[in-house]
């Protein structure tokens, strides 16, 4: 699992930029609930807004900012999760 984040880390980044504007929120939504069930399932113990299971307001919350800034904390979950894996 340990080499597979900075390959999941550039394909999150090519992936979302890639996409239009219009579905960087639904790309975003559904990375960001995919990432908290791996945080459960490890049992990283991660907590805060960021590892919410509520789609509602993760689309709010990416609705709210600029795509750059929901790749990014898609990169940093990403980040967290190959860390505690590497435990």
């Amino acid at each position: 699992m340990f080499g597979i984040a900075p390959a999941a880390t550039l394909i999150f980044g090519l992936t979302a930029a890639a996409l239009p504007a219009s579905a960087n929120c639904d790309w975003y939504v559904k990375t960001s609930l995919e990432q908290q069930q791996r945080n459960l399932k490890q049992r990283c113990e991660l907590s805060g807004a960021e590892w919410s299971g509520d789609k509602a307001a993760h689309a709010a919350w990416c609705a709210s900012v600029s795509p750059d800034t929901s790749r990014a904390t898609a990169q940093k979950r990403e980040a967290a999760l190959a860390a505690c894996a590497a435990k």
